[in-house]
């Protein structure tokens, strides 16, 4: 039998509850069993990141993993519901570092790579549990028993295996470029990751004049935001197609700079918007105010920026002994050394052309148009020095301290404001400085130390992606979603460079690359050939995993020179252990006949920003490489989770919000009834006053259920027994089943397309009609004592309804739609599953959808909408009975309709009669005004010419041509649209009235005596039902009233004696002062009234 409902409901303890019935019934197992050996679709996880609690941002895509998971399982597909972690790489080792209280790469060698590699090991093990009971709170059904680790053997062998066909294919190479590098950690960073840790901060910029050799006292004026760079400089490059400026201050120094930089009024915008611009930093001056503060200046000429390069400099660390090394330093150039060349003697101007890209290196606006080149510190730099057959000067060690070539700067580190400012001061002291500021702008920095990057020149490893067209050719093979992802993806593809896997640490992929003493390399493809080919420190590493420290004890013979070799000490970049996975974990080279069922995925979800040169890149490249295909069909990219003000989440701000948290304050299914309703494409702003709002939802959802629950117990309701006649059914059941089988065909085609955010605004809707209007219209029906056909129709068309809705939203909200399910399904429905997450998704009844009746009730609904509104404009209340109301509308078919439905609309809006009204005009005339500001920003001088013609014409035309073009046209250029104009509606004298485009309503504001007494009586029964609920009476118990009144207020009373009894359940009243069983007070009328109310009982019928 069905069990009554408490309207007060604490849904986290719910959650619990269902969360123990799932585990004590094991009834994932049960729906992994039921679907088993049927048609696979295939999911593969993107890894989280094992090293911390869950935040709320984690939770949301996890709740789109999930949804879509129990949804197709819900369609009997069989799945693999595997997870994964991501286990290696700098994020975990930073967090150890911490814990330890180490400062550098020394530190952990002196600790010892064995004990610090454990550590990192032990931390992935410890977050990837906590993790996991997090995800089993948010009701994430996995297969937790095989999750999938990015540290384990079979993802580090298969990704040997990918590198092993690079090689043989010539594809992997170690190369010297000039690469982000963090200090803090000693390692480099790719392409791909140096955009994660992006920040705005403010550095201190220098002008500084470079002497122009054989030309006494002129200088080039260079720019830069890195000082520290200065000491490497090579050349200095300009635009030979800019115009420059020669310029002579009141010194009579001469200086050259690109004659539109003179003036160029540098970061204006970000300073008058105060985007990227950091509070308290004046604005930017400009060159020509420089120089005028310093006594001014003047023009003395100009020259073509083509007739400077050749020109001849000194530089302002000339004295250094890096700038005279032969050849560059540290890296050694030996035919440039052979050739005399160094830093000092290669100091010239030249014009660095045109980037890969075919854009001008050398621009004007900010800076001076000359651009100082240190080919050792710069990735632009670099290859402008390469192609000009340029030495490198390389100034920085592995926690970017100068080296000892740099005289009283060697082991200074280079980006410690103090040594910056003593670089300034040398600067200035000897005569290089024009102006120093402090300027706004975005660097690169650690993203996960957060300190700041340098650019340094070192050796990396590298894969050559001169193959990108074979990534580029699968990108179309894949429904992006949302779909601008492919065009994002393919603009990645195109720009990138080539992919730096190696990394200078420790914890993380161990690189199967061993070098020979010929300079030779070779790569290792799986453990049975480093088996093959070892000849020494097998035995120390056998029975560990391949990780440092023990791979590195291994050497191995080459199979061809026969030299002995021992493996490079980098570890690998990250997004290689993630962009295997659909290879590792579907056992590619153990089993090819599984991973074939289960390749490529059908789908994978991720946050957007980052992952195309992240996940997707790696996914995407790795595959094209082993297969030439896609690794997956379906791709569903969402934003990014910001606090509810907008802004990031961090702990160090104090609005982050830990998962946690958040379950046990917030509850999981209001969570994920958030992240479901998030269009993917936008930032989701999460927070407590959001969830209130959901909840709210969440709440009606749950009254709809525990009206019909309450008053089935009371009626012993059983849909078993139940049977109705199809002509037995209202106009609202028909309605409501059109309505419910329409959301079921809605719901199934937002999901099969990945846009659940879709389905929630459908839901949004149905549970509105749901409960604001099929309930509420409906109740009387379950209230009234007789049992007869029309309350079990009734009964059973909101019985089924609500077992419906709960299938349909059980992947989005499995806690509430699991309880519900427990009370009207379970024991009830013979052979029923145990659970609703056993059912099968429903399917829509076409036959019962009937669009031209829900036109007919959406316009009927309309009706009383806009009638509300227009008591509104009149303050007159709902409870206040009014005489007439007026509806137009063009359909003939739809009034006759509202006719027929007009008791609903008198009820709904306390109505006497209604009738339809000849036309629009006899109900509203609309006044008509110009949007002065709107049109006056679109039309600026024609505002004058626009607002004669509407002045001219009738307000009535004009708004007939726009409801049927859209515009109003005043001439053969101006058509004025709807927003360009403002809309006054003025009631018929005697009425209220509101309408649209396609209804006006108008109601009689007259009232009579009768009417009056009504009201009253209206606002006595609410006065009484507040009491009831007070008095905490069940909604079927029937009551006797005492109540002595007299006056109006008792007049009322006894006019209006059946309408009050039938309204507040009474079998009797009795006018006597009485407390019965509880007792209170209204004021009426400047009289107060003391009311007793008693239960009576009334044996059924």
């Amino acid at each position: 039998m069905i069990k009554r409902v408490k309207s007060k409901v604490d849904f986290i303890k719910i959650e619990h509850k269902i969360l123990d019935f799932w585990n004590t019934n094991s009834t994932f197992e049960k729906r992994r069993k039921l679907n088993s050996n049927n048609k696979k679709w295939s999911f593969i996880d993107g890894p989280i990141t094992a090293n911390n609690p869950m935040g709320v941002h984690h939770a949301w895509g996890r709740t789109l993993k999930d949804l879509y998971n129990r949804y197709k399982s819900m369609n009997g597909f069989d799945l693999r519901y595997q997870q994964g972690f991501d286990c290696q790489g700098l994020w975990v080792e930073v967090e150890v570092e911490k814990e330890l209280g180490f400062k550098s790469k020394k530190d952990i060698e002196e600790y010892g790579i064995e004990k610090f590699v454990k550590m990192c090991k032990d931390r992935v093990e410890k977050y990837s549990k906590i993790q996991t009971d997090q995800s089993k709170r948010l009701g994430y059904w996995m297969d937790w028993d095989n999750s999938y680790f990015t540290m384990s053997d079979e993802n580090n062998y298969t990704i040997w295996s990918f590198l092993k066909k690079l090689f043989e294919d010539g594809k992997i190479y170690r190369g010297s470029d000039v690469v982000p590098w963090s200090g803090r950690s000693g390692t480099s960073y790719s392409q791909m990751e140096i955009i994660e840790g992006r920040k705005l901060v403010s550095h201190k910029s220098v002008f500084v004049r470079f002497p122009l050799k054989d030309r006494k006292n002129e200088f080039l004026l260079i720019w830069t935001t890195t000082p520290w760079t200065l000491t490497s400089n090579v050349i200095a490059g300009v635009n030979g197609n800019l115009e420059y400026v020669k310029i002579k201050t009141s010194d009579g120094s001469i200086y050259y700079l690109a004659d539109e930089n003179l003036n160029f009024k540098r970061l204006d915008k970000q300073f008058k918007e105060k985007k990227q611009w950091i509070d308290g930093l004046p604005k930017l001056k400009t060159i020509s105010q420089i120089f005028k503060e310093r006594g001014g200046f003047e023009i003395i000429g100009k020259i073509p920026g083509k007739e400077m390069v050749g020109w001849a400099y000194e530089g302002p660390f000339d004295n250094l002994d890096a700038q005279s090394e032969l050849g560059g330093y540290p890296i050694r150039n030996d035919l440039l050394a052979e050739k005399g060349e160094c830093g000092i003697l290669q100091h010239q101007v030249v014009d660095p052309g045109k980037d890969n890209m075919g854009n001008d290196i050398v621009v004007s606006g900010e800076g001076t148009g000359i651009v100082h080149m240190a080919p050792g510190c710069g990735d632009i730099d670099h290859k402008v020095g390469k192609k000009l057959n340029m030495v490198s000067i390389a100034p920085l060690d592995e926690e970017s301290r100068f080296t000892h070539k740099f005289g009283w700067l060697s082991g200074k580190r280079a980006t410690d404001p103090k040594v910056i400012d003593e670089i300034i001061n040398y600067l200035k002291e000897n005569k290089f400085l024009v102006y120093v500021e402090d300027y706004p702008h975005i660097y690169p920095h650690c993203w996960r130390s957060g300190d700041e990057l340098v650019f340094r020149l070192v050796d990396e490893w590298y894969i050559n992606m001169d193959w990108r067209d074979e990534i580029i050719n699968i990108v179309d093979d894949i429904n992006w979603i949302p779909d601008w992802g492919s065009d994002r993806e393919k603009e990645w593809l195109n720009g990138m460079g080539d992919w730096m896997i190696s990394k200078k640490r420790f914890w993380g992929l161990a690189l199967p690359i061993w070098e020979f003493e010929d300079d030779s390399f070779y790569v290792v493809g799986s453990k049975e050939e480093l088996k093959q080919l070892a000849v020494e420190g097998w035995k120390e590493f056998e029975g560990n995993s391949p990780h440092r420290p023990w791979i590195d004890k291994v050497k191995i013979k080459h199979p061809k020179s026969g030299l002995i070799g021992k493996r490079i000490e980098d570890v690998g970049n990250p997004w290689l252990d993630a962009g295997i996975v659909p290879f590792s974990t579907l056992k590619y080279n153990q089993d090819k006949n599984y991973w074939k069922k289960w390749f490529p995925a059908d789908f994978i979800v991720e946050s957007f920003p980052g992952q195309f040169r992240n996940w997707f890149y790696s996914l995407l490249a790795m595959s094209a490489k082993l297969e030439k295909k896609t690794p997956f069909k379906n791709l569903l990219g969402h934003a990014l989770v910001k606090a509810e003000d907008g802004r990031d989440m961090h702990k160090s701000w104090g609005n982050a919000i830990w998962f946690d948290e958040a379950a046990e304050k917030m509850g999981v299914d209001v969570m994920r009834w958030i992240y479901a309703s998030q269009n993917p494409e936008q930032n989701l702003l999460f927070g407590y006053e959001h969830g209130n709002e959901i909840r709210k939802k969440m709440i009606q959802l749950w009254n709809s259920y525990s009206f019909f629950a309450t008053y089935a117990s009371v009626d012993g309701f059983d849909p078993n027994k139940s049977k109705f006649d199809v002509s037995e059914l209202t106009v609202m059941d028909k309605w409501i089943l059109s309505k419910l089988n329409l959301f079921i065909a809605d719901s199934r085609q937002s999901l099969d397309s990945y846009r659940v955010d879709k389905l929630m605004r459908k839901f949004d809707n149905f549970l509105d009609d749901l409960s604001n209007w099929y309930i509420r219209r409906n109740r009387r029906r379950f209230w009234k004592t007789e049992d007869d056909n029309d309350k079990l129709t009734a009964y059973y068309v909101l019985y089924s309804v609500l077992v419906d809705t709960i299938k349909i939203m059980a992947p989005i909200l499995p806690f509430i739609c699991e309880e519900i399910y427990q009370n009207l399904v379970v024991g009830i429905i013979k052979k029923a599953p145990e659970s609703v997450h056993l059912c099968d998704y429903p399917k829509e009844d076409k036959a019962q959808i009937n669009l031209e009746l829900m036109e007919k009730v959406d316009a009927l609904r309309k009706v009383v909408e806009l009638g509300r509104s227009a008591r509104n404009k009149s303050n007159l209340r709902i409870r206040q009975p009014l005489s007439d109301l007026k509806f137009s509308i063009e359909e003939d078919l739809i009034a006759e309709f509202i006719l027929s439905e007009k008791n609903v609309v008198m009820d709904e809006l306390n109505i006497k009669a209604i009738d339809r009204a000849k036309s629009e005009s006899e109900l509203i005339r609309y006044k008509i005004k110009p949007n002065l500001p709107i049109l006056g920003q679109k039309y600026g001088k024609e505002l004058k010419k626009i607002v004669s013609e509407l002045t001219k014409n009738k307000d009535q035309k004009i708004l007939e041509e726009i409801r049927k073009n859209k515009k109003y046209q005043i001439d053969n250029k101006i058509f004025i649209l709807r927003e360009d104009l403002l809309f006054e509606q003025e009631s018929k004298e005697g009425w209220t009235c509101a309408g649209d485009d396609t209804i006006a309503v108008g109601l009689s504001t007259n009232l009579s005596d009768s009417l009056i007494k009504e009201g009253i009586i209206r606002d006595i029964i609410r006065h009484v039902q507040t009491m009831r609920k007070d008095a905490n009476f069940a909604v079927e118990d029937r009551i006797k009233i005492y109540i002595k009144a007299d006056g109006l207020v008792g007049e009322s009373i006894n006019e209006y004696k059946e309408l009050f009894m039938n309204e507040i359940l009474a079998v009797e009243i009795i006018e006597l002062t009485s407390e019965g069983e509880f007792s209170g007070s209204f004021k009426m009328n400047d009289q107060v009234f003391n009311v007793g109310l008693e239960r009576v009982k009334i044996e059924r019928k």
